[in-house]
């Protein structure tokens, strides 16, 4: 119901307007705004001497604000009048009575019998059905029953709920089609997005992100501070924003204090988190079973060291979020603090964050004017140990019976490939980085004339980077590579600008309802980063701040580098909106954009759209049908593209090489060589979508949603193709070649399963699929063509690919020898490619097959809320089904056959009947079934009622992660990247996903 307190001001002064010309207008809660515009009604009657005069005052039943704007109408006549600002009301009426009828947009009407009171107070409920809901859209915002493109959003009363990252999290599993993971535990990892699919081959998969029309990211604001998450899927939704719309746009409303109220709000959290499941190795005592038992040579140190044991802690973090809301209907503030203390559960891993929030709005002449003023502040620091990856690998193979420190308390180092003291690694190595943005922005809102709305944005972003990394003499690099103390420092400053001008014009003509908005955005960029290292120092204690006493940097041993770039972006758009009797609806808009990152020939791009709907619940034949509120058919088509990732890429460069020089006179001069070919034909990816679908509406909006079918072509993917030398200067170019194309469904069901006396029960139910091919990959200007090309890769000592993309087929296929037995030498046996059985030292690369894929074909969220009095319950749950994970655990600790290093307590387990006795080898056997179901969120509350200055407070307690029900070995099946074109390789070296505990608090004064 904000959003409809925050229109309070412009209906306000449309029906004062109306009011002050003498009219009345009678509108009900489904035209919106749009209903003022027009002509009013008839003139109120003359007074006459049997009258009386009825004062009063309308409220709001959900927030007790007074409510401007509101229609009075003396029942059965054409008397009537509308509240002021203050939302107060002076009517006369005959003195024997009547009926008086209160209507407002967004509320319940209501009928009061005058009998014989002179002074009333009107409290009016909220009338929220789900097509009278409003929704941000590009550069504005519209009801959703006026919406005809795919359009998914998350009010802050329906996320979910516990200890978020970001915002991402918020709105996990409840907007369909948007698949959001957590697939590290790192308290400084974020989540992962993917919309309706993988886009592009090189671009970003990565939608774009808008908060209160910005730039930025999911945890630009913190989560406490948000109000509600919009997001445009189709083409018809998202072309308004060009170049950088293909992956999607993700609109983030802050939270504003457009009311003026005054009100403070705290919110508090302390969690603590466990590894969600632990690799089960051998320990100490099963190798002293196996060299007794077996014979197996083992070397036994004596100990019984729990390695990752040794890695893991119990991290308890904590969580402040302090809001202000203050001022009147002319000027208010919203200010927020947010500190976040979170802890990793690895070892000298955390960060802290803080961001502070101020929002300043202020109107004057009449409300012609409004300006707003915000400014954000975000500031990240960790400061962390060697706690990564790496350590998690060298956790899992260290001998379970060797010790952390040996019997002069040094640590306890052994000779072997790539093979280190995790534990030594996390202590001997320090680091610190700090990350510091100041986001300003301003707008300013001029209504020159009804219904016109002109805007100016301007924001200015800034943020800077600094890390210093250091690893002292006990560290390994010192025995193992000779480098006695390392340090390196970096630090990079991105500075981004960006103007928008935009004029909206709305109008009601009799049935006839249209919008007219046109616009002009400008963006620049520019980053700056620069890094050096340095080893070899008198003394470790100088860490990472005295580069210079080092002396591998001035022997040529160490590196120094900087770099700089820039880039532009500017766009003409427009949008046009049409209603007819509120049941046949159309909105078409272009952009025309140009970018500096596009070749000389291609230096603009036209991306248009357009999509129409049909209410047929409002015809005739449907109007009077019981329990159907709203139906509408509508249908999208747009075009957006995919910038280019880095500037200059179509330009000629040379680089300066130490490496590739010559002697010259005796010195060494450095080479001069080409970099990068020239391109004037490098632009954007174009995707051009087709959007059908039906939002619907049952049974008083107890059961409600959408149904959406989609297809995205994409063409002139960004690929880097092999080119000839001569002509050109090196052998691969960034080229446009190539169309991929995804297809799929979405299915949103809001419904109320049960709502009796003090209990109800709320859910929403999320189901997507989708299908994705690679057309082509060719260019004939370039008269370069593929029929496919490899991704992923095993790392050492395998080192292989682990998926092909081919023409005509899915990306995120994996490209593996299929293992069907193992012989009595307890070697692989595969499935060449005539169909026969043969060892795997006879296999050959062409003996390769495809075997799954990494991308699941169906998703589904089931989101539940139950409230009984004073207490409520949520309980989240989502599931993926359909792909495979390459259990990379399993592939290089599975196998008996390198005993220098630990292995999982499986290992010895017969495989096919069979004791594997075969090198490491990438094949069909570690790719698994990843289907899952989990319990993501529970949480449940208990509301206290308000006493003296506390007007609410809510205790509750949380769990995140809780529970999974899947064949996946591994440590989390979705604790895998959905990113990149090697989905489902659940890499060796990570950061385990975790499992979160919470106990909260949020209390408002």
């Amino acid at each position: 119901m904000r959003n409809f307190t925050k229109l309070r001001s412009i209906v306000a002064m449309g029906v004062m307007l109306i009011s002050q010309m003498g009219g009345v207008s009678t509108y009900g809660s489904s035209m919106l705004e749009r209903s003022l515009s027009a002509d009013g009604g008839s003139k109120a009657g003359a007074l006459s001497p049997m009258d009386k005069t009825i004062r009063g005052t309308v409220y709001s039943t959900e927030d007790g604000l007074t409510l401007p704007g509101v229609s009075v109408v003396l029942k059965g006549t054409s008397r009537g009048t509308a509240t002021d600002i203050d939302g107060g009301f002076t009517l006369d009426v005959p003195d024997e009575g009547g009926i008086l009828v209160f209507s407002f947009v967004g509320f319940q009407t209501q009928e009061i019998p005058i009998a014989n009171q002179s002074v009333l107070d009107i409290q009016l409920k909220p009338d929220i059905t789900s097509m009278n809901e409003v929704v941000v859209v590009g550069y504005g915002t519209m009801r959703k029953g006026d919406v005809t493109s795919s359009i998914g959003g998350v009010k802050e009363e329906d996320f979910v709920k516990g200890a978020v990252r970001d915002a991402a999290q918020l709105i996990q599993g409840k907007v369909a089609g948007l698949r959001v993971t957590t697939p590290s535990g790192d308290p400084a990892a974020g989540t992962q997005i993917n919309l309706r699919g993988v886009n592009s081959i090189n671009g970003t998969n990565q939608p774009l992100i808008l908060i209160d029309g910005i730039p930025g990211s999911m945890n630009t604001v913190a989560p406490e501070d948000i109000e509600s998450v919009d997001v445009l899927k189709d083409g018809s939704a998202a072309a308004i924003y060009g170049t950088r719309a293909t992956g999607g746009v993700i609109l983030i409303t802050t939270r504003k204090n457009s009311e003026g109220r005054n009100t403070v709000n705290y919110n508090n959290y302390v969690s603590v988190q466990t590894i969600q499941r632990r690799p089960q190795l051998l320990t100490g005592d099963d190798y002293r079973r196996l060299i007794a038992e077996e014979g197996i040579g083992y070397t036994d140190y004596g100990g019984n060291t729990d390695w990752i044991g040794e890695m893991l802690q119990t991290p308890i973090s904590h969580n402040h979020n302090l809001t202000f809301f203050g001022g009147n209907s002319t000027t208010n503030f919203t200010g927020s603090i947010n500190y976040r203390d979170w802890d990793g559960i690895f070892l000298r891993t955390g960060q802290q964050r803080l961001t502070v929030r101020a929002d300043l709005n202020h109107s004057m002449f009449d409300d012609k004017l409004r300006a707003n003023v915000q400014v954000i502040n975000r500031v990240f620091k960790a400061a962390r140990g060697g706690a990564d990856g790496y350590a998690f690998r060298q956790a899992m193979i260290r001998n379970p019976t060797d010790r952390v420190r040996d019997e002069q308390g040094n640590w306890q180092e052994r000779d072997g490939y790539f093979y280190e003291n995790p534990i030594s690694r996390i202590h001997e190595y320090s680091s610190e980085s700090r990350f510091n943005e100041m986001r300003m922005s301003g707008s300013l809102n001029y209504n020159p004339i009804d219904n016109l709305d002109l805007k100016l944005l301007v924001s200015n972003v800034q943020s800077n980077n600094v890390f210093g990394g250091a690893t002292s003499f006990d560290h390994t690099e010192t025995w193992l590579n000779n480098r006695n103390g390392t340090a390196s420092r970096s630090d990079s400053v991105y500075n981004e600008n960006l103007v928008e001008l935009t004029a909206n014009f709305h109008k009601s003509i009799g049935k006839h309802y249209f919008t007219v908005l046109g616009g002009y955005s400008w963006q620049d960029a520019v980053y700056e980063a620069f890094s050096a290292s340095n080893w070899n120092f008198p003394t470790d204690l100088y860490t990472w701040n005295n580069l210079g006493a080092g002396a591998a940097l001035a022997n040529g041993q160490a590196s120094m580098w900087s770099t700089k770039n820039k880039w532009q972006l500017a766009g003409f758009f427009g949008r046009f909106t049409y209603s007819f009797d509120d049941k046949y609806l159309f909105m078409a808009s272009v952009r025309r954009e140009g970018s500096s990152r596009f070749g000389a020939n291609y230096q603009w791009g036209t991306f248009p759209a357009a999509s129409v709907g049909w209410r047929i619940s409002n015809e005739p034949f449907l109007k009077g049908v019981r329990n159907i509120e709203d139906i509408k058919l509508r249908a999208g088509y747009g075009v957006t593209g995919t910038i280019v990732g880095q500037p200059y890429l179509s330009q000629i460069s040379y680089n300066f090489d130490r490496g590739q020089g010559g002697y010259v006179g005796g010195e060494w001069v450095q080479g001069f060589i080409p970099a990068r070919n020239f391109n004037p034909d490098l632009r954007w990816e174009k995707k051009v979508e087709y959007n059908v679908g039906v939002d619907f509406s049952f049974f008083n909006s107890k059961l409600s949603g959408s149904i959406d079918f989609y297809r995205r072509n994409i063409n002139d993917l960004l690929y880097n193709f092999p080119v000839p030398t001569p002509p050109y200067l090196i052998g691969s170019m960034m080229l446009n070649a190539g169309t991929m194309q995804n297809d799929g469904m979405e299915l949103l069901l809001n419904f109320t399963p049960i709502s009796k006396g003090k209990f109800v029960w709320n859910s929403n139910f999320t189901y997507s699929t989708n299908r994705n091919k690679l057309v082509n990959l060719s260019n004939d200007q370039f008269d370069v063509s593929r029929e496919f090309f490899n991704a992923g890769g095993t790392g050492e000592p395998i080192q292989d690919y682990t998926h092909r993309v081919e023409v005509g087929g899915p990306i995120g296929k994996f490209f593996v020898w299929k293992s069907v037995g193992v012989n009595e030498d307890g070697l692989w046996l595969i499935e060449n490619r005539e169909g026969e059985v043969i060892p795997i030292t006879e296999a050959v690369q062409e003996d390769r097959q495809f075997y799954g894929n990494g991308i699941p074909k169906h998703i589904l969220g089931f989101n539940n809320s139950f409230s009984y009095g004073k207490f409520d319950m949520e309980v989240n749950i989502r599931g993926a089904f359909g792909y495979d994970i390459l259990n990379f655990q399993r592939m290089f600790y599975e196998n008996p056959k390198n005993i220098a290093y630990n292995m999982l307590n499986t290992a010895y387990d017969p495989v096919y009947g069979q004791r594997l006795n075969s090198d490491l080898v990438y094949v069909s056997h570690y790719i698994e079934k990843g289907d899952y179901l989990k319990l993501d969120n529970l949480t449940v509350g208990y509301n206290i009622p308000g006493k003296g200055v506390m007007k609410n407070a809510r205790v509750y307690a949380s769990g995140l992660n809780l529970f999974v029900l899947t064949k996946y070995q591994g440590i989390d099946p979705e604790g895998v990247s959905i990113l990149g074109l090697s989905p489902g390789n659940d890499q060796r070296d990570k950061y385990p996903t975790t499992r979160t505990f919470t106990l909260g608090l949020n209390v408002s004064f």
